[in-house]
């Protein structure tokens, strides 16, 4: 397996950063492609898809190849198993995490169960007069009141 230093899963995730770049890499899983092809499905002009190509290939995730007056692209797996395996080993750290985060809160369950508390029935209203049944009145303004004609 060839090694990739950081500057060169820097290029990968960078390339990896961008939808359009991620939906060519998800064509060309059905194989090779023209860039015409690749670029109809984008709303944008043939230059701008071609910067996405460029980054595309400077990380190595891609190859182009031309034709005749036809270039064609294809999927170069390795950099990206280089990404995975370098995700692959934080992967490995959080599911551990995780898993003692989860053994954690089952012991706190089994020492601490979760109190649940029995819903409170509402209290009539009450008949008295008392200012401390009333409703507080309302902060919100009403409509313009008239003005004085001159």
């Amino acid at each position: 397996m060839v090694n990739f230093n950081d500057d060169t899963l820097d290029g990968i995730f960078a390339a990896l950063a961008d939808g359009t770049r991620r939906r060519v890499l998800t064509d060309l899983e059905q194989g090779a492609a023209s860039v015409s092809e690749l670029a109809r499905p984008h709303a944008m002009s043939l230059p701008a898809f071609m910067k996405h190509l460029r980054v595309l290939e400077d990380a190595g995730l891609i190859a182009r190849a031309k034709d005749g007056r036809v270039v064609n692209c294809t999927l170069s797996p390795e950099p990206m198993r280089a990404a995975s395996d370098w995700l692959a080993r934080y992967e490995k750290f959080w599911s551990g995490q995780l898993d003692s985060l989860a053994r954690y809160l089952y012991h706190e369950e089994e020492i601490h169960p979760w109190k649940t508390e029995t819903p409170r029935k509402p209290q009539p209203p009450s008949s008295s007069g008392s200012r401390g049944a009333s409703t507080p009145p309302s902060n919100a303004s009403g409509a313009p009141g008239r003005t004085r004609k001159r």
